[in-house]
């Protein structure tokens, strides 16, 4: 029977699972029309019949019969003589069928076609893999580490794909063990020196705000989006956060109740402090919520050569500078701003500021919002507009505004 086992034969074959079927039919074919080439000098009268459930392969060779000494291209015709040798009732015109033996084809040539067979699966294999994850660019994927070596680790998906994980591309306080299951991102996916490289990161921001979506139902649904992201690994982060829905706070929504929402993630991230912060379009409350947790007593802000001269008192500076540096850096990169500190001066007639929720006990809570609203997080930058302004600004009535003033009046004149 001029057959052959390819799942015998060829062992690739058990492995290509993830190929399609037609694909591997037009591999196959392409493989044994070579042969057919090499052999016969033409595969046009051949046809390669591919059962890839059993893994048999047949190949017939079609021949027209004609009359004897007329014979022009052996591999379009045969002699009668000849074709009722094979089969009596043979008539001439007529199409002859054969099956061609595998193993006339030699063992050598055998050998390079399973050698070429196994380089060609081998080649789709890598291309299915780097699309699969060309297409996870940018998802949190779960790995298991096999080997962890100086300068990277090496994970393995649930499918034994290799994953690398650069050091650069991890938390400074990071320690993997062998059989480690960790969570990264897919960053890069591509073919190296013909081999796929999938590169995963834990560093990217990208990282953060996928733990976020997957913690944070509302950014999921598209409730909540994500502005921007900046962090220094395993340090700190900032997240500016905006709803679209005024029904919902995004800020508290990202944080969850008692901070439930982003403990997980703060854990994930080797107790690295988020600082989650309403975005806003208003410059000035923007570089104060991201100097967080610091309070500015006032700044000087330059539009066009986007710089801010922000002032605080003694005791907040090292609040807004941070370890190492690290909370102006964010809130620079939050903002777009160069931002420089300096040190209020002490002065026995200096002004001092109160924040409006220091009021919360009698002023009511939609109200400070609404004065934040417009970009009044403290009771001196409410007192330097005018009734009539704030009105205008805000959808606070003339009473309200006038009651809140003098709240706010009278705890300066206390002083």
């Amino acid at each position: 029977m001029a057959s052959i086992n390819l799942i015998e034969s060829f062992a690739e074959f058990k492995e290509a699972e993830n190929i399609d079927r037609p694909t591997l039919m037009k591999v196959l074919e392409d493989v044994f029309k070579t042969l057919l080439r090499k052999k016969y000098g033409s595969d046009e009268n051949f046809d390669v019949i591919v059962n890839t459930e059993k893994g048999d392969l047949e190949i017939l060779r079609r021949r027209t019969i004609v009359t004897d000494g007329e014979v022009e291209d052996d591999n379009a015709q045969i002699a009668y003589s000849e074709a009722i040798k094979i089969e009596p009732d043979y008539q001439i015109g007529e199409d002859l069928y054969e099956e061609v033996e595998i193993q006339d084809f030699g063992r050598r040539a055998i050998l390079a076609a399973k050698q070429t067979l196994s380089a060609r699966i081998g080649d789709l294999k890598k291309n299915i893999l780097v699309k699969k994850y060309a297409d996870k660019e940018g998802e949190i994927i779960t790995g298991e580490v096999y080997q962890v070596w100086k300068k990277e680790v090496l994970l393995l998906d649930d499918e034994g794909n290799e994953l690398i994980l650069p050091k650069a591309e991890q938390i400074p306080t990071d320690y993997f063990k062998k059989g480690e299951n960790i969570k990264a991102v897919v960053k890069k996916v591509e073919l190296r020196n013909n081999a796929p490289l999938i590169l995963l990161s834990r560093t990217s921001p990208l990282f953060l705000a996928k733990l976020l979506e997957i913690e944070v139902p509302e950014i999921f649904d598209g409730l909540i989006v994500i502005k921007k992201i900046v962090r220094e690994p395993g340090e700190r982060a900032k997240v500016a956060v905006e709803s679209y829905d005024d029904r919902i706070d995004p800020v508290g929504a990202c944080v969850g109740m008692k901070g439930s929402r982003i403990h997980g993630i703060v854990r994930e991230l080797r107790n690295e402090n988020i600082d989650i912060i309403n975005y806003t379009a208003n410059i000035q409350l923007l570089i104060q919520r991201a100097l967080t947790p610091a309070r500015i007593s006032r700044m000087d802000i330059d539009q066009e050569r986007k710089y801010a001269s922000v002032f605080l008192m003694p005791d907040q500076v090292s609040l807004a500078i941070g370890k190492k540096g690290v909370n102006i850096k964010l809130a620079c990169e939050l903002t777009g701003f160069e931002i420089d500190v300096f040190r209020e001066e002490e002065q026995e007639h200096s002004e001092f500021d109160i924040d409006l929720e220091e009021f919360s006990d009698e002023i009511e809570e939609w109200i400070i919002d609404e004065l934040k609203r417009i970009g009044c997080d403290t009771a001196r930058s409410v007192l330097e507009l005018t009734s009539e302004e704030l009105v205008r600004r805000s959808d606070l009535e003339v009473e309200t505004v006038e009651d809140v003033r003098k709240i706010l009046q009278e705890e300066f004149d206390k002083e």
